[in-house]
């Protein structure tokens, strides 16, 4: 077999880099991934282990049904779906008739009541007067007995009128107990009491309130501020209590339901900052927050069918708990506002493990609340106050 030329040798040689500079090369490589690893230890030691992060999060918020208390006939409707709305404005308005007439019902009942609970106080009086009057007839029987008691002795009188003498102070007696016993029944049915405060009166009062409590509920009002949702009521529409006929979402009041992983709360604490991006606006935004609390439970241990891990083919499934997080800087939110159910990013720092995994108090204070609906009674009241006034005799009133 003949030998290579040397031109071809030549070439070959060419061709391969030189050993040295690949030796170079690989070592400068080695070196690169090794200080990449020793910067990554550090930072990992230093800050990464100190923050958890998950993008299995999501904006929650209240979503405030919104249903009639009476039944009626839809005849407004005040707003639609992503009208912003503020406590207390009317959103649907039913048909008021039936609940007119029976306001106007309730308030003859109650100025009927007052009118008669007066008799009953009137009563007292004559029943008053008449056991006076018996008491003076009792005293005057009885003495006209005495004195024909004494006549008799002396036989000025016959025992016969002595009899009938006797016979009129008994009539007299009886009568005088029996006005004491019509005084007493008609005593116990105002004792103790004025008009205003009789029973009877505080019973047809209660069905006033109810009567304009059903009026009142005839106009359909905001209990929130927020932004109309899921609107389904029609005009015309015969709505019974408890329909849902729309909802009001209070955008500012909003929180994030952050899923971590089981292995990533182990130093997770309650009161820990949190960063927030939301996949709406980006990086460009970065929201403040805190844990507002842990989950007491993973979410499959709560869904509609648990599962049931007792079975003969079992697989390991990491879980995960639901983290609570709600926003330190409200004009954030106004800014940037968010929409339930958008998907976000959270990340923990995990600096401060001062706070607690669960709550150590219960709440002094309600979470939500609101007073659109107390001065409805209030009105009532004045009503009330109103017309027992108008009923009562001018001397009873002053």
């Amino acid at each position: 077999m003949s030998s290579p030329t040397p031109l071809a040798a030549d070439n070959t040689a060419a061709v391969q880099p030189p050993k040295s500079r690949r030796g170079f090369l690989l070592r400068l490589l080695a070196a690169v991934l090794v200080l990449v690893a020793i910067g990554w230890g550090l930072w990992y030691f230093f800050e990464g282990r100190w923050y958890e992060g998950t993008d299995d999060a999501y904006v929650n918020g209240n979503v405030v049904q919104i249903t009639p208390q009476v039944a009626g006939s839809v005849v407004t409707i005040g707003a639609d779906d992503g009208d912003l709305v503020h406590a207390g404005d009317v959103l649907v308005k039913l048909d008021p008739a039936d609940a007119e007439v029976a306001l106007a019902q309730a308030k003859a009942n109650l100025g009927s009541t007052v009118r008669r609970v007066r008799g009953l106080y009137s009563n007292v009086n004559g029943a008053q007067a008449e056991v006076a009057s018996r008491k003076v007839a009792v005293d005057k029987a009885q003495a006209d007995y005495n004195r024909r008691r004494d006549l008799a002795k002396s036989g000025a009188i016959s025992a016969e009128e002595l009899s009938h003498a006797l016979d009129a102070l008994t009539t007299a007696q009886s009568a005088l107990t029996t006005a004491q016993q019509q005084y007493q029944t008609s005593n116990v049915l105002v004792d103790d009491t004025v008009v205003a405060s009789h029973p009877d009166v505080q019973t047809a009062a209660a069905k006033l309130r109810a009567a304009y409590l059903d009026d009142v509920r005839t106009s359909i009002i905001a209990p929130v501020d927020g932004f109309v949702a899921k609107r389904s009521v029609q005009l015309g529409q015969r709505v019974a209590p408890g329909a849902p006929l729309m909802a009001v979402v209070p955008l500012h009041e909003v929180w994030i339901d952050a899923n971590f992983k089981e292995t990533q709360l182990t130093d997770m604490r309650i009161g820990q900052p949190v960063e927030i991006r939301s996949d709406v606006y980006g990086s460009a935004v970065t929201y403040k927050g805190k844990v507002q609390s842990l989950g007491v439970g993973t979410g499959s241990a709560f869904s509609l069918l648990p599962a049931q891990n007792a079975t003969g083919n079992w697989i390991k499934i990491v879980q995960r708990v639901p983290v609570r997080v709600f926003f330190t800087d409200p004009k954030q939110l106004e800014e940037h506002p968010l929409r339930i159910g958008l998907s976000t990013t959270v990340e923990v720092n995990l600096h401060d493990q001062s706070g607690l995994l669960l709550a150590k108090q219960a709440p002094t204070q309600p979470a939500f609340s609101t007073d659109v609906y107390q001065q409805q009674l209030a009105k009532a009241d004045g009503l009330i106050a109103e017309i027992i006034h108008a009923n009562m005799a001018k001397a009873d009133t002053k």
